[in-house]
């Protein structure tokens, strides 16, 4: 972990407000002292993502080391991506192609310790190849 900065921040987007904070919450209670952060449902508390939501989590998240974006579904990437690329250069933030639990876990864990973002990034994408049995 660089001098002077926290962890990496953990952002959980997926189309479902309850999904993103039970995900958060179960990540939480698994991994102990990472931030992880819940972008769930659209702005009406029904099914979708939400743009002001996920640029909300990341700066909740962001304690100056960097923040993993983990997306559930396909418009939650779309949202993500949006949102990253209105933040350009304001943010170290990244989009992850990882498992939604397995990855925040692992990313978790990971950021815990106190990695970097690239090894905190290089977990989560390594729970992709993790067998459940």
């Amino acid at each position: 972990m660089t001098e002077g900065l926290g962890l990496v921040g953990i952002v959980l987007v997926s189309h479902s407000e309850a999904l993103a904070e039970g995900a958060a919450d179960l990540v939480r209670q698994i991994a102990g002292g990472a931030t992880v952060v819940p972008a769930g449902g659209a702005p009406d508390g029904g099914l979708g993502t939400s743009p002001d939501k996920i640029e909300a989590a990341i700066e909740d998240a962001d304690a100056g080391s960097g923040v993993v974006l983990i997306p559930d579904l396909g418009s939650a990437v779309l949202s993500a991506r949006s949102v990253l690329a209105d933040l350009a250069g304001e943010t170290t933030a990244q989009l992850v192609d990882a498992p939604f639990v397995e990855g925040a876990v692992a990313a978790a864990v990971a950021a815990g310790t106190g990695a970097d973002l690239p090894a905190v990034i290089a977990a989560a994408e390594e729970a992709r190849d993790a067998a459940k049995f």
